[in-house]
Formats: structure tokens, C-alpha cells, sequence
């Protein structure tokens, strides 16, 4: 199946990579305002394809969109040093009203996977833009992948035995849902117990910290992340291809919130088939009440 990616910043070619070096699809098609730069990543990642899955690469103007099954939508400004996601809303709304319409009219058919941030608001936005057309949000996958990675590390085990969701916003205002994690099948606390591992408030509220703030460390680092949320991006649209019914915290509309954002989601080919809401404690729901609620604001600004 043919994926198509706008935007080939570094969210969007490494996604490409990450679809190339996981054997993803049949075909990747990157597209950008800037041809050249295009046009010189899917030649780079073409190149990785003989050593991995045989992915066909390359670029090419929206029209080459056609045929798509899914589009990763990653064009947009970046986001600078201090600057949260928020406040790139204005100037990355006006990229979507025009580019939007566009892919639509190229890809009909495709579902739209929404890369751009803030990523919440502009999947409401893409909704708007494309009516009838199945659209969601990389939502806190990422987030969640973070939560979950740093769990992991103080119980001393493989990430992938780690459960757990980020809800809410992708920003500041994300819910560390506590209450839905577990490792191999055990609540977090019961586990470290069972490790003798120490689990303390101080332990727990570290893992918060570093979860929120992952972002913007890499951000001040190395001016952008894009590894993290690549990898994320491919596990999506594969599971979406493959019809996976996979459960995903991927950002959609829901009424109940009034706004789009990320929930426990089943995934298939034809975009958000259900949501479920976990049974959260009542601060956590009083969390995920305020997060919509910071989303609602900035979606208000659109309008």
C-alpha cells in the first residue's frame, strides 16, 4: 500500500525512514513546498530500502498524492525554544486551510494522519476542512511511549511489557493517567514490590516531571525531536494498513469533550473505530476535564 507524507522536515522524513526500515508499506511518496529538499530525503531513504524491506521512495507534487492509503500530514512550522505547542495554533492553521483542501482533492480516499502541532486543535481543524473524510491526531502516542520508556527503565524491564496512556492534550496541560499502568500484568506499585524495587511519591512525581518535560529537553538540546515521534507515526499508519484494531491514544473528535484529543482508541483501516474511556480516579478525570477545556480555548481562537 502507498503512503503519502507532506511535509519532509525532519518529522516527516524520518517517519519515511521509520516506514522504510520497518517494511511499513509498498510505497512511500514525500511531498513539500521545498522541492529539492524532498526530492534529496526520499533519494537518502530510498537508499536504505535494498538493506531493509524494499520500499519503493519517492517525491513529487500533492498531485503525486493519488493512490494514497494513508497521508501523514507533517507540514508546518516548527517549534522553537520555549515556545509551546499552543503557540504555534495561528500561523500553522493558515498552512492547513490552504494545504488541507489540496490533499483531499489528490487523496480522496486516504485517511489523514495529523503530525502537525499542536496536533489536538489542527486535527479539529482538519475535520472542518475535510468533511467525510476519515482524519485522526498522533494524539500522546508518543507521550504515552514516553511514560511508559521511563517506568520501564527504574523497574528494569522491556518497555513493550509496560502498560500505560497519556491522555488529554499533547502539550502542557496531559494527563498522567497512574491509574492505568501496569507491568507484566501487575499495578506498577505491586510490581516494584515484587522486584523489591523502591516506588516512592518522590520516585513517581520524577517520572511525571520527565514525561511532561520530554520535549522541551530534547528541544533545548537539539532544536526539535523527530526520532521519537517518527517511530510513532509508522506504528500508526501500519496499524491502520494492516486493519490491526489496534488500541492507540490517538487524538479524534469527541463529543463528550467537546474537542479533539487523545483517548484509548481502536485503530483499523478505516480510522477511529470505538473509544474507551479507562475507569480514571476522580482527579484524573478533573485533569482530563481541564485539559479539554485548554483545548476548547484554543480551538475557540479559530473561529
Amino acid at each position: 500500500m502507498k503512503v503519502g507524507i507532506v511535509g519532509a522536515g525532519l518529522v516527516g522524513a524520518t517517519a519515511a525512514y521509520a516506514l522504510t526500515l520497518r517494511g511499513s508499506c509498498s510505497e512511500i511518496l514525500l511531498t513539500d513546498q521545498d522541492e529539492a529538499r524532498a526530492r534529496a530525503e526520499a533519494q537518502d531513504i530510498a537508499h536504505a530500502s535494498p538493506v531493509s524491506h524494499g520500499t519503493r521512495v519517492g517525491s513529487g507534487p500533492l498531485a503525486d498524492l493519488r493512490g494514497s492509503a494513508v497521508v501523514i500530514v507533517a507540514a508546518g512550522a516548527n517549534q522553537k525554544p520555549g515556545e509551546s505547542r499552543l503557540d504555534l495554533l495561528q500561523k500553522n492553521a493558515a498552512i492547513f486551510r490552504e494545504l488541507i483542501p489540496q490533499i483531499v482533492a489528490a487523496a480522496p480516499d486516504a485517511l489523514l494522519l495529523i503530525a502537525t502541532n499542536p496536533v489536538d486543535v489542527l486535527t479539529d481543524l482538519t475535520v472542518r476542512l475535510a468533511p467525510g473524510v476519515a482524519v485522526m491526531g498522533s494524539g500522546t502516542v508518543l507521550d504515552s511511549a514516553r511514560f511508559r520508556h521511563l517506568i520501564a527503565g527504574h523497574a528494569g524491564v522491556d518497555g513493550t511489557h509496560v502498560h500505560g496512556y497519556v491522555l488529554g492534550e499533547h502539550g502542557d496541560s496531559e494527563v498522567i493517567a497512574w491509574s492505568t499502568v501496569t507491568v507484566a500484568g501487575l499495578p506498577v506499585a505491586d510490581f516494584m514490590a515484587a522486584r523489591n524495587h523502591e516506588w516512592t511519591p518522590d520516585i513517581r512525581a520524577q517520572i511525571e516531571a520527565d514525561t511532561r518535560g520530554a520535549a522541551a529537553q530534547i528541544i533545548s538540546g537539539k532544536r526539535a525531536t523527530y526520532y521519537g515521534i517518527g517511530a510513532a507515526l509508522a506504528r500508526i499508519t501500519e496499524r491502520v494498513l494492516g486493519d490491526r484494531r489496534a488500541v492507540l491514544t490517538v487524538s479524534a473528535p469527541t463529543p463528550e469533550f467537546g474537542v479533539s484529543l487523545s483517548l484509548p482508541r481502536v485503530v483499523g483501516r478505516s480510522g477511529v473505530l470505538d473509544t474507551v474511556l479507562p475507569a480514571l480516579t476522580d482527579t484524573e478525570r478533573a485533569e482530563l476535564a481541564a485539559s479539554a477545556g485548554v483545548l476548547r480555548e484554543s480551538l475557540a481562537t479559530l473561529d
